[in-house]
């Protein structure tokens, strides 16, 4: 994983805190009738942690008391894990400007950490099912709020899969109906592409990941397949292609905790779910004003 190597707080660009002045503006386009009411003189608030879970999405909350002329002492660093109820932080600065930041700094810290410990929870399933390969996310994210979700697939130690549209050709069903055959649809990619970007395709039965293979696919999914089925079609891919052509196999669609056991088999190389990011609980944070 990332973390392995360093800090993955150092793989963020630079315009994340572009993003953050967004959330800013958005939750106090004029007036701050609230900053008004307790006014500028210094003040310390504590962090807790209320319900258990792992801390991710520090650079983000640390960049909206930045902002704000605040300062963030760390109690804990990212990744840990929390049991309530836990002290986590303590901000510093004027009274108005920690609350004006108080509810944007929560909700993304609180979203990223859900991310993270329903991430890292995944990965402990499959590594102890004996799944030694990739754990991913997928692109159904939120708009606007991507980075920080994949921010949080990392600190919980899963790969982001493909960031956007550029990083990697991912032909779905509709482009092999729109391009008239798998064949055509990645030779038409590799064509625009280059040989810079990879290029995979979904495919819903071993005879479409055939197909996509024969036609120069970097990496072929296996959508929709039942435990049984992925385990057959993995192995027979590699079985047939090996030593002809180099592919990866990445399995997806419907996996949950409840079920991703079943689809465990070291002959498919990626196993990607949205179960890690979409609908997920959040961790419980509250910042509260200390005298």
């Amino acid at each position: 994983m990332a973390s392995d190597h360093g800090s993955v707080v150092h793989l963020l660009p630079h315009t994340y805190k572009r993003i953050v002045s967004a959330w800013l503006e958005e939750d106090c386009p004029s007036f701050d009738y609230g900053g008004f009411v307790v006014g500028g003189s210094m003040a310390k608030a504590k962090l807790f942690g209320k319900s258990a879970g792992m801390v991710a999405g520090v650079p983000f909350f640390d960049e909206v008391f930045r902002q704000l002329d605040c300062t963030v002492e760390w109690h804990l660093n990212e990744g840990h894990s929390v049991t309530p109820i836990t002290h986590c932080a303590t901000v510093r600065g004027p009274v108005r400007m920690i609350l004006l930041g108080e509810r944007v700094a929560l909700n993304t810290l609180a979203r990223c950490s859900g991310i993270a410990t329903k991430s890292a929870r995944m990965l402990s399933l499959v590594r102890n099912a004996g799944y030694s390969n990739i754990l991913a996310g997928t692109r159904k994210t939120t708009p606007g709020f991507r980075l920080v979700e994949k921010y949080g697939m990392l600190v919980g130690g899963c790969d982001t899969h493909r960031i956007d549209l550029s990083a990697m050709t991912m032909l779905k069903d509709n482009h092999v109906v729109a391009a008239g055959s798998i064949t055509r649809a990645v030779k038409a990619a590799q064509a625009a592409a280059g040989f810079a970007i990879k290029v995979e395709v979904e495919c819903q039965s071993e005879a479409e990941a055939d197909e996509a293979v024969a036609a120069g696919a970097d990496v072929v999914m296996l959508d929709n397949f039942t435990g049984e089925g992925v385990k057959v079609a993995a192995r027979s891919l590699k079985e047939r292609w090996r030593g002809r052509r180099e592919f990866l196999v990445e399995v997806s669609g419907g996996l949950t905790e409840a079920n991703v056991a079943e689809f465990v088999c070291n002959d498919v190389d990626v196993i990607s779910t949205s179960s890690i990011h979409q609908g997920v609980p959040h961790v419980d944070f509250s910042l509260k004003i200390v005298q």
